[in-house]
């Protein structure tokens, strides 16, 4: 490997989560926690404002609830620990399952119920009043599950491109 691919290769696998900054790691933690408490209550404030498909908003309090629980669950198990390296019980291994495959399909509803509508009348006092949904619920939905799929694609990209930076013959 010539020299300059080493610094790079060593500078990437150096890296720790102890190496970024307490700020960033505060302020991102911040954030993480802060999003699921908006999702419920911008929800639960517009429970009542999407005839057009009233489980929007329902989707969105359960989506958030979803996220804590995750975020609470995965600091039981915890990778990073020292003592992680102990067999984890099959109860968590069941109720990590469950809880994937309840928010996974969770999600796949609720792509359903916000693609099928798209775009409603954000104008309340039209003549229809069963095609009208909330601009902040509606966007709100869009945007947090076109988000994911952004993010999931960006994964996916960083990951082939991390393969084939690695897995490239190496010149003698």
């Amino acid at each position: 490997i010539p020299k300059r691919q080493k610094k790079t290769y060593k500078l990437v696998f150096s890296m720790s989560p102890t190496s970024f900054s307490p700020v960033i790691v505060s302020s991102l933690s911040t954030l993480i926690l802060a999003n699921p408490s908006f999702i419920r209550l911008t929800s639960a404030v517009y429970l009542d404002e999407c005839p057009v498909q009233a489980e929007i908003p329902i989707y969105l309090i359960v989506l958030g609830v979803l996220q804590l629980v995750v975020m609470f669950t995965a600091g039981c198990c915890n990778p990073l620990k020292p003592d992680s390296l102990k067999k984890p019980k099959l109860t968590w291994i069941i109720w990590r399952s469950i809880l994937t495959m309840f928010f996974f399909c969770w999600f796949i509803t609720g792509n359903v119920w916000i693609y099928s509508i798209y775009e409603p009348s954000y104008n309340k006092n039209t003549t229809d009043v069963n095609s009208y949904c909330n601009k902040t619920v509606y966007l709100l939905s869009f945007w947090i599950t076109t988000l994911v799929y952004i993010l999931l694609g960006l994964f996916l990209l960083a990951g082939c491109l991390l393969l084939s930076a690695l897995c490239q013959p190496v010149c003698i």
